[in-house]
């Protein structure tokens, strides 16, 4: 299963909206084939892992990192693969909770004979998979903020100048968070301060000829269509409430896809969006925004992570800080996280932090 769990992360950046799942097949102590997922209507894991053994399954045990899954979709059902090739017995890591599977490839590969286990090495399966399974189970992304900023919190002069509070190594080290991300989310904020493209452009990562789709809040439509947001390969979605006007078809002629807030309250919004992108199997969201939206989505409690970049600088308090947040009157009423990572990038240091209320998943 370890090596199964090793195969799936090679999907890590590739397999948007689908999971990431790796599958190992053993015959007498010995792997007769092995295979993962790279990307959304490619075959599934236990697909290449029984083509790779040729026909040397019958008899074997499948470890699998995910529930084999047992509908039509871009592909055909693994659970059928598995039963025609003769495996004798399957071990799977994690449950699927897509309701489409949710335990139905277990009873399927049961009724056909089929030795099941499930729940080996859970934990490490969910976390590598935590996006789709948050957004089966809550109907919009796993959201990630990211923000560099100074030790003393502040991501701007008062001025608001920005550029570059954080070193290069840092700014790199981004990448790797854009992409393993299915869209990356911005307010239009930092779209005229920054105009940033917000693509992933490390030849690192194998993104399977993909990008992550750009998604930008912007009420009242100041996006320029010449924003280079606008001219790199991908999607960008724009969120507003000028749908219509000389604005609109602008931005459309230019490539962007309005999404419309009209009917929606200022204070829907946030949840609105998360919603729409959960709609389009948006499974990772890394937002990297302003003061203004990342206090909004802290205060609406749909962070589920924090990753921060720490310069080894103090701005001072006239500076920007990193969260517009409302007063509060008591500490207790202060958002929780726990510290999970602390790692040095270059002179900085990257922090990452859970909401301390955790994660529920399924199983867990």
């Amino acid at each position: 299963m370890r090596r199964a769990l090793q195969l799936a992360a090679e999907g890590l950046y590739s397999t948007t909206p689908n999971p990431r799942v790796g599958c190992v097949l053993v015959r007498d102590s010995q792997i007769v084939g092995e295979g993962f997922h790279h990307h959304a209507g490619g075959p599934h894991a236990e697909r290449v892992a029984l083509a790779a053994a040729a026909g040397e399954a019958r008899g074997a045990t499948a470890y699998v990192t995910l529930e084999p899954c047992c509908h039509h979709g871009r592909t055909p059902p693994c659970t059928d693969g598995l039963i025609e090739a003769g495996v004798a017995r399957v071990v799977y890591a994690d449950g699927d909770n897509n309701p489409r599977v949710a335990g139905g490839g277990v009873r399927q590969l049961e009724a056909a004979g089929i030795a099941v286990t499930g729940g080996v090495m859970a934990d490490e399966a969910r976390r590598l998979n935590r996006g789709f399974h948050h957004r089966h189970a809550h109907g919009r992304p796993f959201v990630t903020l990211k923000l560099g900023m100074s030790l003393d919190g502040k991501v701007a002069l008062a001025n608001g100048v920005s550029q570059w509070i954080t070193g290069p190594l840092a700014r790199a080290d981004v990448q790797r968070w854009r992409a393993q991300s299915c869209a990356i989310l911005t307010g239009i904020g930092t779209v005229l301060a920054d105009d940033p493209r917000l693509t992933v452009r490390d030849e690192r990562f194998d993104l399977g000829g993909r990008q992550p789709l750009r998604v930008i809040i912007d009420r009242q439509l100041r996006l320029s269509p010449h924003a280079r947001v606008l001219q790199e390969a991908g999607r960008c979605v724009v969120f507003t409430r000028q749908v219509e006007g000389a604005a609109a078809v602008a931005l459309r002629d230019a490539g962007a896809e309005l999404a419309t807030l009209a009917g929606v309250s200022a204070e829907a919004e946030i949840l609105h969006v998360l919603s729409q992108l959960g709609a389009r199997e948006i499974n990772n969201l890394l937002v990297e925004a302003g003061p203004g939206l990342a206090g909004a989505l802290v205060a609406a409690g749909v962070v589920d992570e924090l990753v921060l970049y720490l310069a080894p600088m103090l701005l001072g308090g006239a500076a920007q800080s990193a969260f517009a947040l409302p007063e509060l009157k008591a500490l207790h009423e202060a958002s929780r996280w726990r510290i999970v990572e602390t790692q040095p990038i270059g002179e900085d240091l990257r922090l990452v932090a859970e909401a301390a209320l955790g994660l529920t998943l399924p199983g867990s």
